[in-house]
């Protein structure tokens, strides 16, 4: 419990108020509640029927404060010299010119798959040019085929009706001739 205890207090030396007035409502660290840290005091009010209420009481830091709790000054500076800033300068061309022949690449590899889709697509218009023109010259040849096959086909009958009608006609002079 006591590892818990401390987990605590460093849990609310990182959080912010809110955060420490939510974490409040763990039940299991409802017994710290009263626990006093470094620099707060969080003690409860009392208990209504709406909620909770607490009261967080902040302390001024101590003249003796950890180094972790200060306000760390910002970085010195330190005297760039001439070669830092040609070498800085120079890394920097270098990155801008490999970012440049990265996009130049980039725009390379762009043009060549749009010059094989275009490709690819000519392809499969000439192939489906010549197919359609394939199957359209296959069909005018099936037409002119049974166009002959049909016309053929009426020669014969038209043929076969006037052998029919040569023979009725000879039955009928044959005929005539016996009855006159």
């Amino acid at each position: 419990m006591d590892k818990i205890a401390v987990a605590y207090k460093e849990k609310m030396k990182e959080l912010s108020m809110f955060s420490l007035i939510c974490s409040c409502f763990n039940p299991r660290l409802q017994k710290n509640l009263d626990a006093k840290t470094d620099f707060m005091e969080v003690k409860p009010i009392n208990k209504r029927a709406s909620g909770q209420a607490f009261e967080v009481i902040l302390k001024p830091p101590s003249p003796v404060s950890d180094v972790a709790h200060s306000i760390a000054s910002p970085p010195k500076k330190r005297d760039i010299s001439l070669e830092d800033i040609q070498k800085k300068l120079e890394a920097a061309e270098d990155r801008r010119k490999s970012q440049e022949a990265q996009v130049l690449r980039a725009l390379a590899e762009k043009r060549e798959h749009e010059r094989d889709v275009l490709f690819k697509a000519m392809e499969e218009n000439n192939n489906f040019s010549r197919m359609a023109e394939e199957k359209l010259i296959f069909k005018m040849e099936q037409n002119s085929e049974n166009r002959r096959a049909h016309m053929a086909a009426m020669l014969e009958r038209l043929h076969e009706k006037e052998q029919r009608a040569a023979v009725v006609r000879r039955n009928k002079e044959l005929r005539e001739e016996l009855t006159a």
